[in-house]
């Protein structure tokens, strides 16, 4: 019998958007107007502004352990501005600080994850969107869950999910992609591939050329993007929330980028990264990138940088003063959000807060002396 070929794929890379700030003018056609990249690089400049206070907030010891987003802003921005907020739903890892604010999540709340207070996690009405995820990859089967939902009620919503390179080598991202191809569930897969899981490169925890191909086993449409160009995450995500929208189904998107700073404030990243490799990231510099762009357009000068780094410390200044001002919490909280009734046993541990008997009713300690 002839030997025959079942299956061929090829996977593009998009780039709009070089380092030193020069456009593809026919690729960027249709993304951003000079005016949105013009806003969007203002925004992104206060939340870098924010990432590397909140890294201070840290080293001095009023906040616990922190994972900066320097270098990953593009990404965020970029596809959360693609996306409809109010509509679609983000689903987080940690380093989307940037399209959760984007998308109406209080700026001091990320603060207040960090410091230990759950009221963090307490997404207000109406903004879309699920809490910070730390364990890794569990966020992909929700977004799945949620978007099956979409479906299901013949809603034009989005779930976009959004995860780091070593997120695709659990099995939660597996049964995720598997679910959203079979079931078409309109789920957007958005990898940050910044090279690092923790201290573990990518070479050294999968065997393929890209992530990008691993969506071709689960029939999904799949695209490898620059992941600092902002203009070009925007343009794929775009493509991917249209298509998920008109009932195509998922996608997923690798976006190749690189966290400039340690994995959390509790690594150091001196000790696995060569520092030759992190220079030649520091170039491609998703902020650095825009400013190149807008100064050559003349959009943009050195006193208007001035002036919005003085709006930034401004900003910042505010939201860490919501964040650190916030009334404590009452030892109430630990019982009110669990069951609509409180059971008998629980009331009296709230109301007593102590969960031995001799706490709970001291009136026993009188029998010790009868005997």
């Amino acid at each position: 019998m002839p030997v025959r070929t079942v299956y061929t794929a090829k996977i593009d890379h998009i780039q709009i958007m070089d380092e030193h700030g020069v456009v593809d003018e026919k690729l960027a056609h249709g993304t951003l107007s000079d005016q949105e990249v013009l806003e969007l690089y203002k925004y992104m400049c206060k939340c870098r502004a924010l990432d590397e206070t909140a890294f201070k907030l840290q080293r001095s010891g009023r906040m616990g352990t922190y994972p900066q987003n320097k270098g990953q802003e593009a990404a965020a921005i970029g596809a959360g501005y693609a996306l409809q907020r109010g509509v679609d739903w983000l689903v987080p890892c940690y380093r989307e600080n940037a399209a959760l604010w984007m998308h109406g999540l209080p700026m001091h709340y990320v603060l207040l994850h960090w410091m230990g207070d759950e009221r963090g996690n307490q997404i207000p009405e109406g903004v879309c969107m699920t809490p910070l995820c730390i364990p890794i990859g569990t966020q992909m089967l929700h977004a799945t869950g949620i978007s099956w939902a979409f479906k299901i009620r013949n809603e034009p919503k989005i779930a976009a999910t959004f995860f780091g390179d070593g997120a695709t080598s659990e099995g939660d991202f597996h049964e995720a992609m598997n679910f959203a191809s079979t079931f078409q569930t309109p789920t957007i897969f958005f990898c940050q591939n910044n090279h690092w899981a923790i201290s573990v490169p990518r070479e050294s925890q999968m065997n393929s050329e890209t992530v990008a191909q691993k969506a071709l086993a689960y029939g999904m449409p799949t695209v490898q993007v620059d992941g600092n160009d902002l203009l070009a995450v925007y343009k794929v995500t775009k493509e991917a929330a249209d298509r998920a929208r008109a009932g195509g189904g998922p996608s997923f998107i690798e976006a190749v980028t690189y966290r400039l700073a340690d994995h959390t404030t509790a690594d150091d990243a001196r000790r696995y990264r060569d520092p030759k490799e992190v220079e030649a990231w520091q170039g491609k510099d998703p902020v650095i990138r825009l400013r190149k762009y807008l100064t050559a357009r003349s959009l943009w000068t050195d006193e208007q940088q001035a002036s919005l780094d003085e709006e930034a410390k401004i900003m910042v200044t505010d939201v860490i003063r919501a964040a650190e001002g916030i009334a404590k919490p009452t030892t109430d909280d630990i019982f009110d959000y669990t069951y609509a009734t409180l059971p008998p046993e629980l009331e009296v541990q709230k109301r007593t807060l102590r969960t031995h008997s001799l706490g709970q009713y001291p009136e026993q300690a009188a029998l010790s002396s009868v005997r």
